[in-house]
């Protein structure tokens, strides 16, 4: 179906709630593949902004860097709120989601990005939210990286790990990462993997 101005009717578009993220309801109709539009629809939107994230990676260590922090949405997990996940921050303003990766590494690992790769950018949950990841690979120095993180004043409380990528990889097959992007990231890993051993290796 080719994008027009005729897609998508907003009928009424209000803010229901404004708290650490914002809630929009949606008076719609929208385009119907068979031609002519739909009947009246009521959809709410989680507004939250765009972020970007980064799985930092040695290709001489042949480490990754996994944090693990506290996630609301975890709670009823039966391994616990503990998630762990790759760096990630939201996009503020004027930032580039490179300035974001590269500030949120140091802040949450550590470390420092040498190069950076592109993974993808993709809608998280789009049936009910509007947030984006532009998600990259970062060449890092793991040796550097690791250890207790997070801003006091935003209720950050991070632990950096080094973790071999077999290691990493084990963990994603047996389950044992759950959120969505470092499952994304490390099967990109495990394609890539030899190449960016080669490109970014010890003098690149």
């Amino acid at each position: 179906m080719e994008r027009d101005t005729q897609q998508v009717e907003i009928i009424k578009r209000e803010i229901v709630y404004r708290g650490f993220f914002q809630l929009e309801r949606y008076t719609l109709r929208h385009r119907l593949y068979a031609g002519g539009m739909s009947g009246s629809l009521v959809r709410e939107l989680l507004e939250r902004g765009h972020a970007a994230a980064v799985l930092p990676y040695d290709p001489v260590r042949d480490e990754v860097i996994l944090i693990e922090q506290f996630r609301i949405g975890a709670l009823d997990l039966p391994e616990g709120a503990w998630v762990r996940e790759i760096v990630a921050g939201i996009i503020e303003p004027g930032e580039t989601a490179e300035d974001v990766v590269t500030r949120e590494a140091r802040e949450e690992a550590g470390c420092v990005i040498e190069r950076l790769e592109f993974i993808s950018r993709y809608l998280v949950s789009p049936g009910g939210s509007s947030e984006q990841i532009t998600l990259y690979c970062g060449k890092v120095d793991s040796s550097r990286g690791g250890g207790l993180f997070g801003i006091a004043a935003e209720h950050e409380d991070i632990r950096a790990t080094a973790v071999p990528s077999a290691r990493a990889m084990e963990l994603l097959s047996k389950g044992g990462i759950q959120s969505a992007t470092p499952i994304i990231a490390l099967q990109w890993l495990a394609a890539n993997r030899e190449r960016l051993r080669e490109e970014w290796g010890a003098g690149s």
